[in-house]
């Protein structure tokens, strides 16, 4: 449960100050980009270090990391909220990426080890993969409930008393493990995949604007070719940040692909989501949390079925039909309309995404995972959460983009405009989500007992 409710801090942490932003944008006098930025900042951090956190979990040690990561956590939440201007609170919202990206790939790599196989292991990850579903959905509530009852201020400050019960719980009950042998930091290819990621998410958001500036298109092709050359250098390495075997499997890379899609809905496309709720339909922002609850519950509600039909269906047709469902709900939520009503607008679509999600979450990490040796866990593990965290930063950029091409060239846009910009968005979501489908049909293949980790089929009758 302690690794659990980390998994929540670091997700939650995505997405709790959405519904803020219009009041810390209205405080701190931030600009539009920087009102963006403030998610993403969070978002590319955690992402782009992630593979580096991993590497440093796996050798320093898994429980140390997970510790140390914790503290620094919650100090860059305590100096967020004390932000005074846009730069500020975009700087801090880094530095808490940077520190997530730590602490959780030690969190997974724990569980991996503590769980290596059986029904246990599938509970556990059930667990993880629904904490990790509702995370989001979680932090825009609480979020709207912090907003409108204390301070904005409050949906970061919150996570200093979750880091100080996380922390002593840690301290008393995980044990220590470390990967054994000749351990040394790949740092060329830890500069290359930050200042790669970095570049291309920029060039994306500069993108909102124009592709064909100067500006973006350099920031884009310097974004890919560093890509390039991170992988280049990971073939050659001895000890390489991201060693290629780990990715190298079809079915692993298919997950790791699904989980980035997965991340463009739950960071991109909710962020639009909760703007509607609160700008278009006027709803306070502790309404606007509460219209996520929905897709919460339904998460909540399906994870045990989910977990259930696992070792029955195997994981492959639960990841192909979960993106397809999710797909589905984000074209029913592409109908809204300025007069529309929640109920029948909004909520039949979060119930089909509650289900979609469910169904790709509790297979996803488990088959990431699966097959991973235990020199590798801590790579692999933060392959999984970089793979959310990218899929999202990229995601929003992207949606940003459609968002700013719907509306009108000039003038300040109307509710109409913003409804048209937000179906946009859901639109683009929905075939990005169905594209994740594809990619799960096409790359995760195999028998149930290839694509589960040993004695996790056992109750399944062959023949």
């Amino acid at each position: 449960m302690v690794l659990a409710a980390t998994q929540l801090l670091v997700v939650l942490d995505g997405t709790i100050v959405s519904i803020a932003l219009p009041q810390a944008q209205a405080e701190l006098g931030l600009t539009d980009a920087q009102r963006q930025w403030v998610v993403t900042a969070y978002a590319l951090a955690f992402g782009a270090l992630l593979l580096l956190g991993g590497r440093v979990a796996d050798y320093w040690g898994r429980k140390r990391s997970f510790l140390v990561g914790m503290v620094g956590f919650g100090l860059a939440s305590l100096v967020a909220g004390f932000a005074r201007d846009g730069v500020e609170l975009v700087a801090a919202r880094g530095v808490q990426g940077a520190f997530a990206a730590l602490l959780a790939p030690a969190a997974l790599a724990l569980l991996t080890v503590s769980f290596p196989r059986g029904t246990e292991r599938n509970a556990a990850f059930a667990v993880f993969g629904a904490v990790a579903g509702v995370g989001a959905a979680v932090g825009l509530l609480l979020g709207g409930l912090l907003t409108e009852y204390t301070d904005w201020r409050w949906c970061l400050w919150v996570n200093v008393p979750v880091v100080v019960v996380a922390f002593v719980a840690a301290q008393l009950l995980v044990s220590e493990s470390r990967a054994e042998g000749d351990n040394r930091y790949d740092v060329l290819g830890a500069v290359l995949v930050v200042v790669g990621l970095g570049a291309l998410v920029y060039g994306l958001t500069l993108a909102e604007h124009s592709w064909t500036a100067p500006d973006t298109v350099a920031f884009l092709v310097a974004g890919v070719v560093l890509l390039v050359l991170f992988v280049v250098v990971e073939a050659r390495t001895a000890q390489p940040l991201l060693p290629l075997r780990v990715v190298r499997d079809r079915v692993r890379a298919g997950a790791f692909l699904l989980q980035a899609v997965v991340g463009t809905l739950m960071i991109g496309a909710l962020l639009y989501l909760s703007f509607h709720l609160q700008i278009v339909m006027g709803l306070s922002p502790v309404r606007a949390g509460l219209g996520s609850v929905p897709m919460t519950v339904v998460i909540l509600v399906m994870t045990p079925v989910v977990t259930a039909l696992l070792p029955r269906v195997g994981p492959r047709p639960l990841m192909v039909a979960g993106p397809a469902i999710a797909a589905g709900g984000l074209l029913l939520l592409s109908r809204i309309t300025v007069d529309g009503a929640y109920a029948a607008q909004v909520l039949p679509a979060q119930v089909v995404l509650g289900v979609g999600l469910a169904m790709v979450l509790v297979p996803l990490q488990n088959v990431a995972l699966a097959g991973v040796a235990p020199h590798d866990a801590g790579a692999a593990s933060a392959t999984v959460n970089a793979a959310m965290q990218v899929g999202g930063s990229v995601g929003l950029s992207v949606f940003t983009t459609v968002y700013a091409g719907a509306l009108p060239a000039s003038g300040v846009p109307g509710p109409a405009d913003l409804v048209d910009g937000y179906s946009a968005v859901f639109v683009a979501g929905a075939v990005t989500m169905a594209l994740g489908a594809i990619l799960a049909f096409a790359l995760v293949r195999g028998p149930k007992e290839r694509l589960l980790p040993a004695g996790d089929h056992q109750a399944v009758h062959l023949g």
